[in-house]
């Protein structure tokens, strides 16, 4: 799969470190790809043992660092939220209007991108039964 490159490459390396891990079930941008690198793994000790990452515009630049780099991380996306779909209990969807940060692995990314009919649907009275296929891109219609 061809992953979309960061929305404002002028941009990348500025985002904090931190960040939410997974969830949300749509995204809206890449703001960037992350190669973590661990010292314990074989990474060079850049700070005191600590991990740390490198940021990149594309997934092809995250990966061919990844490839050559003694314990570096296979790439993530960091990306963009601007609402999303919360499941607090497993099968108990709440719909989050609010931004987030979040770290997903790329391949996550071969989800349809939200639209404004995105999550809509997957909350309305006639969806599928796994009205997960809706935003897997899976769902008739889509």
């Amino acid at each position: 799969m061809r992953y979309p490159p960061a929305v404002d490459p002028a941009k990348v390396g500025t985002y904090p470190a931190r960040a939410k891990a997974g969830g949300g079930y749509v995204w809206d941008a890449v703001l960037e790809y992350r190669v973590w690198c661990y010292p314990a793994k074989g990474a060079e000790d850049l700070d005191g043992g600590g991990d740390y990452y490198y940021a990149f515009a594309t997934f092809a630049e995250a990966k061919e660092f990844a490839e050559k780099t003694s314990g570096a991380q296979e790439p993530l996306a960091l990306i963009l939220q601007e609402e999303y779909i919360d499941e607090p209990a497993d099968g108990q969807y709440v719909h989050v209007r609010a931004p987030r940060i979040t770290e997903w692995p790329p391949e996550f990314l071969s989800r349809p991108k939200r639209t404004g009919r995105t999550i809509p649907d997957f909350f309305s009275a006639d969806a599928p039964s796994n009205r997960l296929d809706i935003i897997r891109g899976t769902a008739d219609g889509t």
